[in-house]
């Protein structure tokens, strides 16, 4: 929420408008006073890494009185503000509707009790509201992701993590609850991320005998070997009933049939608190300066709109439909309509709930005949999440009834023949280890097509997914054009998306870029924080990416940094001259302390050295500089609750794909696969997951630079500059227009 209110009261400041915080919630509305106070640039620096919000929340009975209503309009007039931008979930954005619709009413009423003059009703004679919604359940329908979620999730992957360890070495079952009254959302997702045993969420009750299903399928998981099983509970979760399902009756269960030593943890309000994620931090500024710009825009005829994210896209909806479709699904679940519940809460949530299902509860098959065989690789420099895409592919793979085969070192062990077959427990545990099991080489295939080619035909391989990065792409490349002289190259292949540089073409996000985000973003807030003790002094930061300024951009809007040089922008002397000027003109302030971000490839000339050398000159006696280079710390650590989540829905995604590719190449009792679809990039573009040819992605493609020719991140850049006070023009050509929440449902819904 304080990114949110960041950047609303500084786009707000920039656009030339007077910005007010109205501390404790409606409660400071209707009280006024010293709980509504002009902000200032200063007043939201160091805010960024801070949970929970700075001006403070409050349920408010007051406000939902017609009276409490009367004072809180009477001090918004007396202090001229027009424009409400409100944060939270749709209590309280329900609540700034009605405000909204009785808003002529209140006025005349004052007017009438002579508490305002005729002129101040004239002067304040409609009022603007846009909604951002912040709450950790996502429960509102219509965005994909709340201002929250993401956090949450880290919260409750951190403590997962941390009991699976004692779990593995003490043998024991773990019953999780999370939180989620009335949305499985925090509970299903996490249930992904850490390849849970089962998972009840409230809008999808289990069967009638779920407690013999549970039963085999936690002693089932213990018989292949594994030494732990995990339970993830919603605090809302029923069955078919309607009666609740508690964390201590599944204990009880599982301890009486059973015998299994089984604990309850129950996360409670942990999963509220700590630091932002860097996902919340970009989401709440985006949608900070986006609600800016809808309350400029308005005019008293638009309705009051939401704010929300789809794909990685801005949208604006309106408040009301979305409320209404959020309280369709209480009332679905109320009736026992859970089918009706599940669709309403949208493609998003039925992708994982059919992903989990296929997981977790299907068993695969005994026999293998008439099966495919595929095989599994990792290619490039290691990106957290490799593990989990294999794992979901490897399993759905074997649930399909295939050969699953994993191939280790890249290309070069695909030549060499580091070839071995996996079973379902082989992959065990995956989810939630960093780096690459399998091992992966940066190798391209094109000087060992012969040796290539022959263990193809050696292990039979009929289908070949690829998880990595711009060398998996280059690689499926020089596969496409090897095609002309081996035929046993004619096999369908795919490559998913997995780098910290993000800069695979044909997709928006890659697996592991999530991760080193976090792990730049933590980084630069233990670097603010000694630098806010210090005062007066510069950090320069240089992240990873290659040529692509992906991660750059990103931790500096996450991270509030000054500036962030990347190669796409190009910058001269005079840019960071201009830098230089801005950070002496922010240490006269109060904010004493600065930040900014270097890509390791952003100019060959202008190196880390150089810039700190010239901040230290130029810099004397007003601040000190300092210099770090993050390096290969990046690419490492456990992979986030994004990437878990992204790898195992690509991977399952990919092998579902394979398998019908092989079918269809099927000829004269051999596949020959030699049409451009049948080697494809599986990439996020904007609100789907696509196929699309490799050859295809050639004309997009820069390849001195190894990055995509377009990349949608760059329209963020503005944002970075003016949240860091710059003059610059915010280019609102990227405008989110109204959308309708009915025709957004039956669109493709992103990953």
């Amino acid at each position: 929420m304080n990114a949110a209110v960041r950047a609303v009261v500084r786009v707000g400041i920039f656009t030339g408008a007077r910005v007010f915080f109205v501390h404790e919630g409606y409660q400071g509305l209707v009280d006024g006073g010293d709980h509504i106070r002009e902000a200032t640039w200063e007043s939201v620096s160091m805010m960024l890494q801070l949970g929970g919000t700075v001006i403070g929340s409050a349920r408010c009975k007051d406000f939902r009185e017609r009276e409490g209503r009367l004072r809180a309009a009477h001090n918004l007039v007396k202090l001229g503000i027009t424009n409400l931008c409100v944060i939270g979930g749709d209590g309280s954005l329900t609540g700034a509707d009605t405000f909204r619709s009785e808003w002529s009413d209140l006025l005349s009423d004052l007017q009438k009790a002579g508490k305002i003059t005729a002129e101040e009703a004239t002067k304040s004679n409609y009022l603007n509201i846009v909604g951002l919604v912040g709450s950790i359940d996502n429960d509102f329908c219509g965005t994909d992701m709340t201002i929250g979620t993401d956090s949450a999730l880290h919260r409750i992957i951190e403590i997962v993590d941390a009991i699976t360890t004692t779990a593995q070495s003490h043998q024991r079952t773990f019953v999780l609850e999370v939180m989620g009254r009335h949305c499985g959302y925090l509970a299903l997702v996490t249930s992904l991320s850490c390849g849970a045993d089962w998972v009840f969420i409230p809008e999808c009750p289990p069967d009638d005998d779920w407690e013999d299903h549970l039963c085999r399928r936690l002693s089932e998981t213990r018989t292949r070997g594994s030494r732990l099983n995990i339970i993830i509970v919603a605090e809302g979760a029923i069955d078919k009933n309607g009666k609740p399902i508690t964390s201590e009756s599944i204990k009880d269960l599982v301890v009486k049939r059973l015998g299994y030593d089984t604990r309850v943890t129950v996360l409670g309000h942990v999963q509220r608190g700590g630091t932002p994620s860097a996902f919340d931090r970009i989401l709440g500024s985006r949608m900070g300066v986006e609600a800016v710009m809808a309350l400029l825009e308005a005019t008293p005829d638009t309705p009051a709109c939401v704010v929300s994210l789809s794909g990685n896209q801005a949208v604006r909806l309106p408040l009301m439909e979305c409320v209404q479709v959020t309280k369709d699904v209480t009332k679905a679940m109320a009736e026992r309509k859970f089918d009706e519940a599940m669709k309403l809460r949208g493609r998003s949530f039925m992708n994982n709930w059919e992903v989990y299902k296929l997981l977790a509860h299907i068993r695969p098959p005994v026999s293998k005949s008439g099966a495919h065989t595929v095989a599994v690789m990792n290619v490039g420099a290691p990106a957290a999440g490799m593990n989990a895409a294999v794992r979901s592919t490897v399993r759905i793979g074997l649930i399909q009834g295939n050969r699953v085969l994993v191939v280790h070192d890249g290309f070069e062990g695909l030549a060499k023949g580091q070839i071995e077959e996996a079973g379902w427990s082989y992959v065990g545990g995956w989810t939630g280890q960093g780096g690459s099991k399998l091992g992966t080489k940066r190798t391209l295939p094109r000087k060992s097509f012969e040796q290539i080619s022959a263990n193809i035909t050696k292990f039979n391989i009929q289908g070949l997914i690829i998880v990595g990065g711009f060398e998996a792409y280059t690689g499926g490349l020089e596969l496409m054009e090897g095609r002309k002289q081996y035929d046993e190259l004619c096999i369908p292949f795919v490559v998913i998306p997995a780098t910290v540089s993000n800069n695979v073409p044909g997709s928006d996000f890659s697996v592991g870029a999530d991760t080193a985000l976090n792990t730049i973003c933590m980084t630069c807030d233990r670097i603010k924080q000694s630098a806010a003790g210090t005062k007066r002094r510069v950090f320069i930061i240089e992240t990873m990416g290659g040529y692509c300024g992906y991660l750059a951009t990103m931790a500096g809007l996450a991270a509030g940094a000054d500036a962030a040089y990347i190669f796409e922008e190009p910058f001269t002397i005079r840019d960071l001259q201009v830098n230089v000027e801005h950070l002496v003109q922010k240490m006269k302030t109060t904010v004493k302390r600065g930040l900014v971000l270097r890509n390791e490839k952003c100019n060959e000339n202008y190196s880390t050295d150089f810039i700190f050398n010239l901040y230290s000159e130029e810099g004397k006696g007003i601040f000190d500089s300092r210099k770090n280079v993050l390096g290969h710390m990046q690419q490492g650590g456990s992979p986030t609750p994004f990437d878990r989540n992204f790898a195992t829905k690509m991977g399952a995604k990919a092998m579902n794909w394979m398998s019908g590719k092989i079918k269809e190449s099927y000829r004269n009792g051999r596949i020959f696969a030699n049409t451009p679809d049948s080697g494809c990039v599986l990439g996020m573009r904007k609100r789907a997951l696509v196929f699309q040819p490799v050859t295809e992605l050639k004309e997009q493609t820069d390849f001195e630079h190894r990055i995509p020719k377009e990349q949608w991140w760059l329209k963020l850049r503005p944002i970075l500059k003016i949240l860091a006070k710059y003059e610059i023009d915010l280019d609102t050509s990227e405008h989110a227009h109204l959308e309708h929440i009915s025709r957004k449902r039956s669109g493709e819904a992103p990953a």
